[in-house]
């Protein structure tokens, strides 16, 4: 039986040291911030990171170099036999392209990159399923073919507190951010395989919170048969504010009676884009072998 080394990102919502307790390699996702170069997880900490957003910081985002992930992969495959790699959503960033190449040129056969198209909490749960199915005896290849096979089974609805990040990136005009932000909107988007796409408005917090567990329950319903907790993972994720996303948590638990909703902070890399005060409802099939 092949020897199988799990590697991610922090994108997952795993940090480096957190890794470490579950038996796999993270990388930490680089982040330039006023020209300095930061990693998340190891120099760059929530509360900073959304500090310097406040502070009106130039923030971008990058990849892992393609350099320093062959060093890496070199490193690993002198203990292990197969490497399966995790990264952010192809949507959402190149690395998972970058990667998929350089294992196609010189690691054949060895590293195996996953294309399932997550983020946050459900590319976490993609990591806890690899670990899963790396225990359970299977080979790199198998283990990507599972993952990539349930890709599109997973949701994700968000609710913005803010207009004002997303009209900073020049993902919305000046003139639709401030009547936005006139209207009091809490804009809702969703993830569905590759892209963050807009979902729908609601003029107040709870009417957003009410249609992202709607949404979650139609999803729930018609994309996955109706099934319950035996059968699907509730996730939540949030930026900044732990006591809203706590608050929120138990409004989900009380809507999807027996399930338990695991709740981390939603990955930096959205959270640049996104701003403080956003909130989050995710879900994803679970995989029984």
């Amino acid at each position: 039986m092949s020897k199988v080394a799990i590697i991610t990102d922090t994108n997952s919502g795993i940090m480096p040291a957190d890794g470490e307790a579950l038996g796999i390699i993270v990388i930490p996702t680089p982040f330039m911030i006023d020209g300095v170069e930061y990693l998340e997880g190891v120099n760059l900490t929530q509360e900073w990171f959304f500090q310097k957003l406040a502070d009106g910081a130039d923030v971008s985002t990058s990849q892992p170099s393609p350099g320093n992930l062959l060093e890496l992969w070199d490193k690993v495959l002198k203990e292990y036999d197969e490497i399966v790699y995790i990264p952010l959503s192809s949507g959402l960033s190149s690395s998972c392209q970058t990667a998929t190449m350089l294992a196609s040129d010189d690691y054949e056969g060895k590293a195996f990159v996953v294309n399932n198209q997550r983020i946050s909490v459900t590319m976490r749960q993609s990591v806890l399923d690899a670990i899963m199915l790396r225990d359970a005896g299977m080979s790199g290849k198998e283990i990507k073919d599972k993952l990539e096979e349930v890709k599109f089974e997973s949701s994700i609805y968000i609710m913005l507190d803010t207009l004002y990040y997303l009209k900073k990136g020049g993902r919305i005009t000046p003139a639709a951010a401030a009547l936005g932000t006139l209207l009091k909107l809490k804009p809702v988007l969703q993830i569905q395989g590759e892209k963050l796409d807009a979902f729908a408005k609601a003029r107040t917090a709870n009417q957003g919170k009410n249609i992202m567990i709607n949404a979650m329950m139609s999803d729930i319903e018609n994309r996955f048969g109706g099934l319950d907790a035996k059968d699907v993972h509730l996730a939540g994720a949030y930026t900044y504010d732990l006591d809203k996303a706590n608050e929120f948590k138990s409004e989900v638990e009380a809507a999807f009676p027996g399930f338990d909703m695991h709740l981390d902070p939603l990955s930096l890399v959205v959270s640049c884009h996104i701003g403080p005060g956003a909130l989050a409802i995710a879900c994803s099939r679970k995989i029984h072998i």
